[in-house]
């Protein structure tokens, strides 16, 4: 049972991952042809869940894809993540420019695998790198973000307490590599303060009844480069905890990607997410593929 469960998983991931192309090829539509990119690999990171550069569930200060100076990237994604009661499928693409301003758009689909049912939900998010670089200055890579998000029905977030279906997150994050750093590997080390009045990141509305006023959250990341194309990280995102029916724990993760070439990159990792809707100890594991021009 669980082998053919597994597979059902992974054969939703991969159509993910095709109907994630049309959401590539609309980005595409207006804009110039793209150069290779003159970045080095692995430095525009993964895709988060909510569709902009990151790791897996944190937005790192990196900008999606390859392009330097005046150049065009485009990024399309597919991303599942299977915990014990619960679903998570995305698809999303990302255009960026000049190595400094990104755009992005995610679809989210979350399986209710044990009580029945589906919530949705969209994410636009722009990102605008403000100042340093990743490797080449003693400054941090620093970006401004923001993240628009509506969920498809307000009908469960209203009845366990939530206020409105849509909300939008805003969130500074700060990146830099370190050289020969841990047995002569390099580092990355990112953090991330959001502002946000999202339960459960937007899948249970935004706000509650009690309070509507932001919280302001910790998230980070931290990752060594065994080798120029693959990384081995963890990650922590702190959530706030304002529904009164059940409480949301903060989330963690340890991930390996693999940069495999500029084009095409594979991250998958080990999740612990505690408590979700009142169900407890959600422990999984994550699987993102991502293309990239």
């Amino acid at each position: 049972m669980n082998i053919a469960m597994n597979a059902l998983k992974l054969n939703s991931l991969a159509w993910n991952c095709a109907k994630a192309l049309p959401c590539l090829f609309l980005l595409l539509g207006t804009v110039p042809a793209f150069a290779e990119g003159s970045r080095v690999v692995a430095t525009g990171g993964g895709t988060t869940i909510e569709g902009s550069a990151g790791g897996g569930i944190v937005p790192w200060a990196v900008i999606n894809g390859y392009g330097s100076s005046d150049e065009w990237s485009a990024t399309a994604m597919a991303t599942g993540v299977y915990v014990d009661d619960f679903t998570l499928n995305v698809i999303g693409a990302s255009l960026s420019f000049d190595n400094r301003f990104e755009l992005s758009l995610a679809r989210q689909t979350f399986d209710l695998d044990t009580m029945g049912g589906e919530l949705g939900q969209d994410i636009f998010g722009v990102k605008y790198k403000l100042a340093g670089e990743l490797l080449y200055t003693a400054m941090p890579q620093i970006t401004l973000g923001a993240q628009y998000k509506r969920v498809d029905d307000f009908a469960i977030p209203q009845a366990v307490g939530a206020r409105s279906d849509w909300g939008v997150d805003v969130y500074i994050a700060a990146s830099k590599v370190f050289f020969d750093a841990v047995a002569g590997r390099n580092v990355l080390l990112n953090g991330t303060v959001r502002a946000t009045k999202a339960n459960q990141t937007g899948l249970l509305g935004f706000g509650t009844q009690a309070n509507n006023d932001y919280q302001f959250v910790l998230e980070a990341s931290a990752a060594v480069l065994l080798t120029d194309n693959l990384a081995l990280g963890i990650e922590y995102r702190q959530k706030p905890n304002e529904l009164a029916f059940a409480r949301e724990d903060d989330w963690q993760d340890v991930f390996l990607a693999w940069f495999i070439n500029k084009h095409f990159s594979v991250v998958t990792a080990y999740a612990n997410l505690g408590s979700i809707a009142g169900f407890a100890d959600q422990q999984g594991w994550y699987v993102s593929v991502e293309g990239t021009l």
